[in-house]
């Protein structure tokens, strides 16, 4: 039997996946991973401590679908000094009726961005307020920018604050998201010297940052804030103090048993700042309509984003089911 694999790179993968077709390809998976609908086994995290990397091992498969994936990100910390890119990445997909591989995504790491910022815009759509028009946005890399893109998708915001721990870096993002045709026209995006600026006055705060020591305070949200941590992918990892959770009216888990390990939730438990039971639910309730989202415009929401794999295998899915409709890639013989 002679088979193929399809190898797609990046160039052809960015034309075939956009933002609103991930956004809604991302929440039909959350919807599917709460009802029973997916398989999901655990991350698997590699820290190359030598060289400031580390390495997601992310899989899953929506049930009744044709294929699975799995996917690799890494992020190498010390890269942009040497010329190459911090995040990089591919992801692997295999027919689900004989784990034939059937395609070979060279995405460098786009899949994951985008999945990413699609979360976050899904997280908005359920627990922000409908009025939301300030974002504070702690961290300045690339997931900040995806991040904006996929929430203009949900809220017409238009006043964003871009907190980055190297200012030069935060100048340049603010110059690159003012001529962003994503972003709404109008949008007054500044640059700020300290987190609390970010977070202040902000009817919804993203923290996109690898710290290792948590930024944002309780005291400075507002009420009626949404806050969507999303950097927070690795046990040791954090961007929120704890005091951030426990003011929190409700706190959601996009999977609750691997928040317990990784991200926010895991932090706050683990020192005894909120109970387990403080969790309201994960976010494919919410999207399956089987539990509330925002009951109130006062409520204070967090969302902990740690990445599940069912967020890679939606967007591989339909990134693969458009290039076979396109005639796009390029088939190599096994």
């Amino acid at each position: 039997m002679n088979r193929t694999v399809l190898v797609l790179r990046e160039p052809e993968i960015r034309r075939l996946l956009d933002p609103a077709s991930c956004l809604e390809a991302v929440e039909n998976a959350f919807t599917a991973y709460a009802t029973g609908g997916a398989s999901l086994p655990a991350v698997i995290n590699l820290d190359v401590e030598e060289s400031r990397g580390e390495v997601h091992i992310k899989a899953g498969h929506l049930r009744g679908t044709p294929q699975y994936a799995v996917k690799i990100a890494s992020g190498f910390y010390d890269n942009p000094s040497r010329g190459l890119p911090q995040n990089d990445g591919m992801v692997l997909v295999f027919e689900a009726q004989t784990g034939v591989p059937s395609a070979l995504l060279l995405d460098n790491g786009f899949i994951t961005e985008l999945r990413t910022g699609s979360a976050g815009a899904v997280a908005a759509k359920h627990l922000a307020r409908r009025d939301a028009r300030v974002v504070g946005v702690v961290g300045c890399g690339h997931q900040a920018r995806f991040q904006l893109e996929s929430l203009a998708l949900v809220r017409p915001f238009d006043d964003v604050r871009i907190y980055g721990r190297r200012p030069d870096r935060a100048r340049a993002r603010v110059e690159q998201l003012a001529a962003d045709p994503a972003i709404p026209r109008g949008c007054r995006v500044t640059a700020v010297r300290e987190v609390r600026e970010a977070v202040e006055g902000a009817d919804i705060v993203v923290t996109v940052t690898s710290s290792r020591e948590p930024l944002v305070r309780a005291a400075w949200l507002s009420p009626g804030a949404h806050v969507t941590a999303v950097g927070s992918d690795g046990p040791d990892k954090r961007e929120l103090h704890t005091d951030v959770l426990r003011r929190a009216d409700l706190i959601v888990a996009d999977s609750r048993s691997q928040c317990l390990l990784l991200g926010e939730i895991h932090h706050a438990v683990a020192e005894g700042a909120i109970p387990e039971e403080r969790i309201g639910c994960e976010l494919g309730e919410i999207t399956a309509g089987k539990k509330p989202g925002r009951r109130s415009d006062a409520e204070i929401t967090v969302c902990d984003l740690t990445g599940v794999g069912v967020q890679d295998v939606a967007a591989a899915a339909l990134v693969l089911a458009r290039a076979r409709a396109a005639g796009a890639g390029q088939p190599i013989a096994l």
